[in-house]
């Protein structure tokens, strides 16, 4: 493979192993676990935390990383999707290799995949490469938040008995593969527990409960750290990161630790930004039960604000499209309905926004506009003072460029 020498070239590499979609009522980790054997087995070669779940996983992975390497141990991090660049998925100490580094390490790498005779997909790619990145960088500890599901997710390779699992809030979301009822997409959660892992969790209902099974799980008091700047499913997802450091540390966090969290920069994460004047909040909300929690905060810290939605959704989420737009609904009777043409682990579409558009208007939006172009539909809804960009991450990986002035 010729040499990569920017973030460009390495997702244009990456590209060439985008596979038939897998996810389509079957996968498995045949592919995942003969490649780790190839690279050596470098998933064993790390402390780590695992995290499954449906909403808050990479909230709480980065809050997780963020109090570990408070306390002075060096923290990899593996998330997905990424945001800005592929970089997001193999951190180390909450930062990105530099596009030099991270070209050099890729280069390497895929070298070595390329001489066994595997396909690994495009995810399974990314997340071995964090797994080899973290083993080679020799950091104490990495932080593994879970692409889908649990039981069969590229990520579950890891067979340390001193792993310790972190399982979020749980929802009905990709209902498609997991299963139609809490109870089936908990067990596909659990599926990265093994028999001597330590299990934190917060109390949610008995049909997750039920499915969530463990000889060492904490069951977390459900309650939100005291916060004055986080909004209230950030302060959750602390919570429990709290408690899962807490017991991989032995003691108590202090108060400079605490606030020192609290700062953790998380993108698209009901991130708000000044552009061109007007109030952007973007948020990465795809399905009811995120969109509940946006809905809650946006409520609270602008009720005074006109504001009009920006929306886009996955061809995965015709599900969500409804209960979504009702939730929403209470923000705003102003929605810009667009799409998105992006390439990560699979090759997704957008909902035709017309279909969504017709759905805004049963719901009871007042002002419904088209429009396909995602840089033209957020100047459409510039129009107004504030502006929700939600739905797709993929929606945002067009949006965040612009408003935080990078293009």
């Amino acid at each position: 493979m010729p040499k990569i020498s920017s973030f460009l070239e390495a997702q244009s590499a990456l590209y060439a192993y985008m596979r038939p979609a897998v996810l389509t009522g079957h996968y498995k980790l045949t592919t995942m676990r003969a490649l780790m054997t190839a690279l050596g087995d470098p998933q064993d070669a790390v402390r780590a935390v695992h995290i499954a779940g449906t909403s808050g996983k990479t909230s709480t992975a980065y809050y997780v990383a963020s109090l570990l390497q408070g306390a002075g141990y060096t923290v990899g991090l593996t998330v997905s999707p990424h945001i800005d660049t592929i970089g997001e998925r193999a951190q180390i100490n909450l930062q990105s290799l530099p596009e030099q580094d991270y070209c050099a390490e890729l280069s390497e790498f895929l070298n070595i995949v390329d001489n066994t005779d595997l396909q690994p997909t495009y995810f399974e790619v990314l997340v071995a490469f964090a797994y080899w990145l973290f083993a080679k960088r020799n950091v104490d500890y990495m932080v593994v938040e879970v692409g889908l599901g649990g039981l069969l997710d590229g990520t579950n390779v890891i067979t340390r008995d001193d792993k310790t699992c972190v399982i979020t809030d749980i929802g009905l979301d990709h209902t498609e593969i997991l299963g139609d009822t809490l109870g089936e997409i908990a067990a596909q959660k659990a599926g990265i527990i093994l028999p001597a892992n330590h299990v934190f969790i917060h109390q949610q209902s008995g049909e997750v409960m039920q499915a969530i099974t463990a000889d060492n799980l904490h069951i977390v008091e459900s309650q939100e750290v005291t916060s004055t700047t986080l909004p209230h499913f950030q302060r959750r997802n602390l919570h429990l990161a709290i408690a899962t450091v807490e017991y991989l540390l032995s003691r108590s966090l202090d108060g400079d630790e605490l606030t020192q969290a609290e700062r953790t920069y998380i993108p698209a994460r009901l991130e708000v930004v000044t552009y061109l004047g007007n109030e952007v909040i973007m948020d990465g909300s795809h399905n009811e039960q995120k969109v509940s929690a946006l809905v809650r905060d946006v409520r609270e810290r602008f009720a005074d604000k006109s504001m009009t939605i920006l929306l886009s959704l996955g061809n995965n989420k015709t599900r969500e499209v409804l209960p979504v737009l009702e939730q929403l609904r209470s923000l705003s009777d102003s929605i810009v309905v667009t799409t998105f043409t992006l390439y990560q682990d699979a090759q997704r579409a957008a909902i035709d926004p017309a279909a969504i558009a017709e759905l805004c208007r049963q719901v009871g939006f007042a002002s419904v506009e088209i429009e396909p172009d995602p840089k033209l539909a957020l100047e459409r809804a510039l129009e107004d003072e504030t502006v929700v960009v939600t739905g797709s991450y993929f929606l945002l990986n067009h949006i965040r460029p612009v408003v935080m002035g990078r293009v």
